[in-house]
């Protein structure tokens, strides 16, 4: 079973993808666009062109999980990125977004404050 972690390393890979690929094919795509080794323990995602299917490529140390997630109605939403790269980074709660439907372009992560000075606590 797959555990998002807060410190796992998510790619999302934003060109299309053939469903038809297992994990060889997917780990070909990781080698070659990605530049990545598919063994690193990085959790990565595949969509693809109609964007009512995904899949998860995983590596948890004893061999490799495929996670497949087909929709029956809706799509999932389309993610591009920026620049010439055709891999963006996630973090597990955009991931968890993605997986639930909410948009990521429409959300928006507040800024955390934290304050370092404790006097203006003071009593």
């Amino acid at each position: 079973m797959l555990t998002l972690t807060p410190g796992l390393k998510i790619y999302v890979y934003t060109r299309s993808t053939d469903m038809r690929k297992g994990i060889n094919g997917l780990c070909g795509i990781v080698r070659d666009q990605f530049s990545a080794d598919p063994i690193d323990g990085s959790l990565f995602v595949f969509i693809n062109r109609r964007c009512d299917r995904l899949k998860m490529l995983y590596f948890d140390g004893g061999g490799f999980w495929l996670y497949y997630r087909v929709l029956e109605a809706g799509t999932f939403e389309t993610i591009s990125a920026e620049g010439d790269s055709p891999v963006i980074e996630m973090d597990t709660t955009q991931l968890a977004m993605l997986l639930a439907g909410v948009s990521l372009v429409a959300s928006k992560r507040r800024r955390k404050r934290f304050f370092t000075d404790t006097s203006a606590y003071a009593a």
